[in-house]
């Protein structure tokens, strides 16, 4: 249920910067800050969506350093996940990073989708034959702290730490909504009816997707389930191995499209004008290597993906879209009783959007100290 409230939730907001967009004619997110909230203040989502490219970025590391680690481990080889990750670093990823030209890589992001499906029913498959129970086939392949464990909290569990934990998850696990405006304004014949229909179809599907993994994870390992799920299956179950392998190149071939985004921004948002490629090169080193010593000093991915989420993901999901669309309706010369209702919503939108946040930023903070 909570997936799908955060999901609902996400999927408004993201509907409602479409419908700015299309009420102010602009076609970006900072753009349509600009012309509902103000100019003087669009560095405040400008830096925001930078951010949390560069959180999403740190991510992509940490979950290519288990994933491969798993991967190696499953092949015989009992290498450090430092070693992995600064070989995937130097050998893969940097090369990619410095392309110019990164339009090849998109289409492997069909993999990403089509892995998720796969492994959502190879979760399923793990569930129905018991192979992580006592006696089954990989009971005893994990360590104690990732085998099953299961208790009698019940519905109480909802109000701890982990759920305000889980709802910064969400915000990350939605957050596409700097994109929000480019899929309005390149969306075929976009009137607002077909661009909330297509919304809310992806995030129905979204949520199906999300619900069905969380609930298999969790009925597999309870309260041993790993931020990073695929942590939890053994290195011997070649089922699952393949969901590490497509997970991976997924990542891999992901990366740089987000790494590009998170560099490029911050040259924008810093003014930065030298485009050279010995510059850029340099660049691309240094910032390719302050996230991979981050993604070894920090040791879970959930940490990273739980803040992002309940400080920028929370922002750019709730707490923006209600702003610009309650100044988009501000503009217009007549508005309606119902678009004055409807402002209330969104407002409401974005109070939650702050106690989320909140509080998820409060019990994340609880939880490592």
């Amino acid at each position: 249920m909570l997936i799908a409230i955060i999901g609902g939730l996400s999927a408004y907001g993201f509907g409602l910067i479409g419908r700015s967009c299309a009420l102010t004619g602009t076609t970006s997110y900072r753009s349509a800050w600009g012309a509902t909230v103000g100019e003087k203040s669009d560095w405040i989502p400008a830096w925001s969506v930078t951010l949390k490219t560069v959180f999403a970025t740190l991510a992509y590391s940490m979950i290519l350093k288990d994933t491969f680690s798993s991967l190696l481990l499953a092949a015989g080889y009992n290498v450090s996940k430092t070693i992995v990750l600064l070989g995937i670093t130097t050998t893969i990823l940097l090369p990619l990073c410095l392309m110019k030209n990164l339009a090849s890589l998109a289409p492997f992001s069909l993999l990403g989708s089509l892995g998720m499906l796969y492994t959502a029913v190879a979760m399923l498959i793990r569930f129905l034959d018991k192979s992580y129970r006592v006696g089954g086939k990989f009971a005893t392949d994990l360590p104690p702290t990732l085998r099953p464990a299961f208790g009698n909290v019940g519905a109480a569990g909802v109000v701890t730490a982990s759920t305000s934990i889980l709802v910064g998850m969400l915000s990350t696990a939605y957050m596409a909504h700097f994109n929000a405006p480019k899929f309005y304004t390149e969306l075929k014949n976009n009137t607002i009816p077909r661009y909330l229909s297509v919304v809310n179809t992806s995030f129905a599907a979204s949520i199906s997707i999300f619900a069905a993994m969380a609930s298999l994870g969790f009925l597999t390992f309870g309260a041993s389930s790993s931020g990073l799920i695929l942590n939890n299956y053994s290195p011997r179950d070649s089922l699952m191995g393949l969901s590490k392998i497509a997970v991976a190149v997924s990542l891999v071939f992901s990366y740089p499209l987000a790494f590009v985004g998170a560099r490029d921004g911050l040259l924008d948002l810093l003014k930065i004008t030298n485009r050279k490629d010995s510059f850029m090169n340099a660049l691309t080193v240094g910032i390719l290597g302050s996230l991979t010593t981050a993604a070894l000093i920090i040791p879970d991915v959930s940490f990273v993906m739980a803040f992002a989420g309940s400080t920028l993901g929370n922002a750019l999901i709730y707490v923006f879209p209600a702003l610009m669309f309650r100044g988009a309706i501000k503009k217009l010369p007549n508005p309606t009783k119902l678009q004055k209702f409807e402002v209330k919503a969104a407002l409401t939108s974005a109070v939650l959007g702050l106690g989320f946040g909140a509080m998820g930023v409060t019990k994340l903070l609880q939880s490592v100290m």
